[in-house]
């Protein structure tokens, strides 16, 4: 009796959440189980570069209004559609006195950088309100130039350092 027990202790157990009976040696059982899954949303965009240092302005720029700089590269993978949104962080830029008597000039306006996706323009200047720049389906990496434009004017733009946050945004509608 205990030899029987013990055998029978030692035969694996019935696995649960399934039946299956097929003759030994030759027989064959098939089991389905299911599965799910949820795939939530992925989106990532990357920067070629968190700084962009725009060249300082030389008597031509002043005259032309304008220097022309390479902004950053970004670039997008999502896997459904997406915007990029562009902004300032704030309605002016940061100013610094560098000269002794001259004041930075301290509203310089965001506006005073315009941006575009093509080296040509059309340019628009930057705002602290987010604006799409580009937008598209899902991908597996979509890949957008952005270009400056620094506006400046003789009378207006004194000696100084000025800095402003650009802010990039992902958005999926």
């Amino acid at each position: 009796m205990t030899l029987a027990l013990g055998a029978a202790l030692m035969l694996p157990a019935a696995a649960q959440g399934q039946a299956c009976t097929a003759p030994i040696p030759a027989g064959t059982c098939t089991a389905t189980t299911s599965t799910a899954l949820t795939v939530g949303l992925l989106i990532q965009l990357t920067l070629s570069s968190t700084t962009t240092t725009l060249a300082a302005p030389a008597l031509s720029d002043y005259d032309a209004g304008f220097v022309a700089n390479q902004g950053p590269i970004a670039t997008v993978k999502s896997n459904r559609a997406w915007r990029l949104q562009l902004s300032g962080a704030a309605a002016t830029w940061t100013a610094t006195n560098t000269q002794p008597g001259v004041a930075a000039r301290p509203n310089k306006p965001t506006t005073d950088l315009q941006w575009s996706t093509a080296v040509g323009g059309p340019f628009a200047g930057l705002t602290s309100v987010p604006v799409t720049a580009v937008s598209g389906a899902a991908t597996a990496g979509a890949t957008t130039n952005f270009y400056y434009h620094t506006l400046y004017n003789w009378t207006l733009d004194t000696p100084g350092s000025y800095a402003l946050t650009v802010v990039f945004t992902i958005v999926s509608p």
